[in-house]
């Protein structure tokens, strides 16, 4: 297997550098022939698809010689499940990406039919950009700068393709930020502040908003930076707010010149209604009990229990048990996101519920409640949950926990209101 994968390194850096041998050779004056002219190096965009993994679309670089016929698809998101620990390492921001180069007949095998839609945006660049372009995949595919560190919102496939495509012009990319499609639409826009933005995590639920334990689980391990506005550059690690930006930019020269990024734009392949109605003929348990759901059956559960407890006089150990293993390990979860190297997860305020101290507390607390009575740490919980919930004006928390979190509170509060003096004294007959 290892013997098949250096060998097809070798076939496509070989496929590429044969590629541009021709397009690239210099006229007596230096300069890149016109064979450059028949080359064309165009930015494709994938739409999103209903697989977890490919919610947001993906971006890819198409080189195309319409004189020779030799037509190649770059991009920049090759992983392998296979990788030792693939999850541990992608959940503390340590997987590794690399840079693929394959036939286009293959990518279209692997696009064309999915129904997710594929548009192809014509690069307008001069013969000098497409060479440089050239040289610097050839660069990059040297099995030292091939593989990079992935970051899903600041290094990801589409902000590598936009990247190497910007690095190698002669002259800059200027965009049109006056689009209202990249303003946020949830805080009014005056004309004499600056634009808002919105924030990494409104951009993603875009996205994810049919997948909701997807987006559960996104929005309880991104933490109170994933809330920041966002710049008019950031959103585009989105594949779909990079190609519309290409598509309105222009380049301006280091001679003061200005032309359009993009010559001409049409979908290779049209999105279809496939893929939505898959969705609506295959809804699961998942799609019933939503976090929203299931959260809020919790917290019913739990009022309910603290009317028992409260008209019993007794408290039900075996329910602060159960809260205390659960929210003590998902907290372990949120603290080992401190020590990630995403940016973004590493203070989430939801740890003040989800309280990896919970583990460590749990037979004491366990202990007090059986005997009728109430922990100091109930207590010191029953504050950090009332310093979430005043957090909310920072950070956004995943559906359903704000519910929780009252709901716990509340039986907090009444049962140590009403054991406070009780001790291990058993309710009368």
């Amino acid at each position: 297997m290892k013997l098949f994968e250096r060998l097809f390194k070798h076939i496509t850096l070989a496929f590429l550098l044969c590629f541009f041998a021709p397009s690239t050779a210099s006229s007596p004056n230096n300069e890149p022939t016109l064979q450059a002219d028949s080359i064309e190096i165009s930015l494709l965009t994938c739409g999103p698809r209903q697989q977890v993994y490919s919610l947001y679309g993906h971006t890819a670089i198409r080189f195309q010689d319409k004189q020779t016929g030799r037509d190649i698809a770059i991009n920049y998101g090759v992983f392998s499940f296979d990788q030792p620990f693939f999850v541990l390492r992608f959940v503390f921001g340590l997987t590794d990406y690399e840079m693929g180069i394959a036939p286009f007949d293959i990518f279209e095998w692997e696009y064309g039919p999915t129904g997710c839609g594929v548009r192809q945006q014509v690069l307008n660049l001069t013969a000098q950009e497409k060479m440089a372009i050239a040289q610097a995949v050839d660069r990059n595919m040297e099995p030292q700068n091939r593989v990079y560190r992935y970051n899903f919102f600041y290094d990801n496939c589409t902000t590598r393709a936009r990247d190497i495509i910007a690095n190698n012009l002669n002259g800059r990319i200027v965009y049109d930020t006056s689009t209202p499609q990249h303003l946020n639409t949830s805080t009014p826009q005056h004309h004499n502040t600056p634009a808002q933005y919105p924030t990494f995590r409104n951009l993603i639920h875009n996205y994810n908003e049919t997948h909701r334990w997807a987006r559960f689980g996104n929005d309880l391990l991104l933490g109170v930076k994933a809330d920041y506005n966002t710049t008019f550059e950031q959103q585009q690690f989105l594949p779909e707010r990079l190609c519309a930006d290409f598509e309105r930019a222009h380049i301006i020269s280091a001679d003061g010149t200005k032309r359009n990024l993009v010559s001409s734009s049409f979908w290779l392949f049209e999105p279809t209604t496939k893929q939505q109605s898959t969705q609506q003929t295959n809804m699961s348990i998942l799609d019933v009990f939503s976090p929203l759901v299931t959260f809020s059956i919790l917290s019913i559960l739990t009022l309910i229990i603290a009317i028992v407890e409260y008209r019993r006089k007794r408290i039900i150990w075996v329910f602060d048990a159960s809260i205390m293993l659960t929210t003590g390990a998902c907290g372990l979860l949120l603290f080992a996101m401190i020590f990630s190297q995403h940016p973004t997860v590493s203070l989430n305020l939801q740890i003040l519920l989800l309280n990896p101290i919970n583990i460590f507390m749990l037979y004491s607390v366990t202990k007090a409640a059986h005997k009728n009575r109430i922990h100091w740490w109930t207590k010191a919980w029953s504050a950090l949950i009332l310093l979430l919930l005043a957090g909310s004006f920072l950070q956004s928390y995943a559906e359903g926990i704000t519910i929780v979190a009252l709901s716990l509170l509340l039986r907090n509060i009444s049962n140590i209101y009403t054991f406070k003096n009780t001790g291990s004294k058993q309710p009368k007959a």
